[in-house]
């Protein structure tokens, strides 16, 4: 078994444990390999063992690798996105995590109504209030789902959030809380088009927690394929 087969088989008994101990069905979690700033190779590695859901963050690598991928995943954008952007995004991808303004929802509108086809979409919310970070306010978030609602050729499946960091992912449980709170007011709301079946929280230092919160999609990089050197696109 090779490095990442065992680590991806280690990471999914990790979320299995969480989920029975929170008393969650483990089928309703599923893993996002963020294979950023990774080879294809390592991709075509990852998927051989089973793994199937991939996650990228800079448009202009996604571009460059994905058609080097030779086996059939599934890609997820994760990163932020600039409008200008969108289109090379068009059709390539399953779901954007990172719809965090009207007006990037309305490219990426406009951009699927070219291939008439719906885009699977996340708003993403800055749960911390941090400056740095993108995100909806949580006091904001309800408007942004009624506006992005409105649009064509868009399906609003739930929410994603990167929450401030903590060496002590206890101290993060509040904020995924408080996501899954937020879900459970707009699902109150029973807006067509809007479900919020999907929750998109947690990373490899936090995803048990995340999952014991109500996850149903963690994003895991480095705990999968090592160290990556950041870089932008």
């Amino acid at each position: 078994m090779s490095d990442i087969a065992a680590n991806i088989a280690k990471i999914r008994e990790r979320i299995a444990a969480a989920c029975q101990r929170s008393d969650r069905n483990p089928d309703a979690v599923h893993l996002i390999a963020v294979s950023k700033v990774k080879p294809a190779a390592d991709i075509d590695a990852a998927f051989a063992s089973g793994q199937h859901l991939f996650g990228e963050s800079y448009v202009q690598e996604f571009r460059d690798k994905s058609p080097q991928v030779q086996s059939p995943v599934e890609w997820h954008y994760i990163g932020g996105l600039q409008s200008n952007k969108v289109k090379y995004l068009r059709g390539k991808v399953a779901m954007i995590h990172s719809v965090d303004r009207l007006s990037l929802a309305e490219e990426i509108s406009r951009q699927w109504q070219k291939i008439e086809a719906d885009c699977k979409v996340l708003l993403q919310v800055n749960i911390g209030e941090e400056g740095q970070k993108s995100g909806a306010d949580s006091e904001d978030l309800e408007q942004l789902v009624r506006d992005v609602a409105a649009l064509p050729n868009l399906q609003i499946c739930g929410l994603m959030c990167l929450p401030p960091y903590c060496a002590d992912a206890e101290e993060v449980r509040p904020y995924f809380r408080q996501m899954r709170e937020l879900a459970e007011q707009i699902e109150q709301l029973e807006l067509p088009g809007v479900s919020m079946n999907e929750l998109s929280m947690g990373m490899s230092g936090d995803f048990e927690v995340a999952v014991e919160e109500g996850a149903t999609l963690v994003r895991v990089g480095t705990a999968i394929f090592g160290e990556r050197i950041r870089k932008n696109g």
